[in-house]
């Protein structure tokens, strides 16, 4: 399924592909490696307790981003070889990738396209790869499929919706609603890992709650900032339109 959804994805946004190539390639040459070892790995590591921990990790630097902190790394084609290396081992393992590699982008500030298109150049990368190894490791079974006649309508459905609506919207917006999706998904990931770990899930879910406030206070003073400057720039046009008519 996930192969069908980055390839698909890639369609959509080919055109930005030229843009990001180089950018993606050193990520990549860590990632295909990373993801062989990963699934190798998969029956000597518990993958809860993976999750565990890189869920635990990555939500509060999610949230920073989410508050539109950013530092982007200047070596960045030094520092993605091993990024790349980590997540494929994390995708191979888990298949968990999605959120560290959109908190990478977004702290590189990629424009909305080249970051659509870099995610989906290296997630269709990472899914083939995991594809390939999971098959040549036997783990393919009429089980591991079973739920796809019920995922595939909604994904095939619900994908163009969403192509057309993220072009609606601007650049730091699409930034900060990303985020924000990372922000439930990890949030909701970390509560149910816990569950597993022995948690109570009342007290688990208590991290889907707070990162829910936290997520909506920083959306609504983003939204809030958003509106207080176009109204100021629609003022300021208004006061040269003025002064336009009384020169005229």
């Amino acid at each position: 399924m996930e192969v069908v959804i980055n390839l698909y994805s890639l369609y959509w946004n080919w055109h930005a592909v030229r843009r990001v190539i180089w950018r993606v390639l050193p990520l990549c040459a860590g990632l295909v490696p990373g993801v062989v070892a990963g699934a190798l790995l998969l029956g000597h590591v518990a993958p809860a307790a993976v999750k565990l921990g890189v869920f635990c990790v990555l939500l509060p630097l999610i949230v920073i981003q989410a508050s539109g902190k950013r530092w982007p790394i200047r070596a960045e084609r030094g520092a993605a070889v091993p990024l790349g290396g980590v997540v494929g081992v994390l995708y191979g393992l888990t298949t968990i990738s999605g959120p560290p590699l959109a908190l990478f982008w977004n702290n590189q500030g990629l424009a909305k396209d080249d970051f659509k298109v870099g995610l989906a150049v290296v997630r269709s990368v990472e899914s083939i790869c995991a594809l390939i190894t999971y098959a040549w490791l036997g783990l393919m079974t009429y089980e591991s499929a079973a739920l796809l006649p019920w995922i595939a309508p909604g994904v095939l459905v619900g994908f163009p919706i969403g192509h057309w609506l993220i072009r609606k919207i601007g650049a730091e917006t699409f930034r900060r609603v990303c985020m924000s999706f990372d922000a439930y998904l990890v949030a909701f990931g970390l509560s149910r890992a816990l569950i597993d770990a022995g948690v109570e899930p009342l007290l688990a879910y208590q991290v889907l709650a707070l990162t829910s406030i936290a997520d909506t206070i920083l959306l609504w003073g983003f939204f809030r900032d958003a509106d207080g400057a176009r109204a100021a720039a629609d003022a300021e046009a208004a006061r040269a339109d003025d002064a336009v008519q009384v020169a005229a």
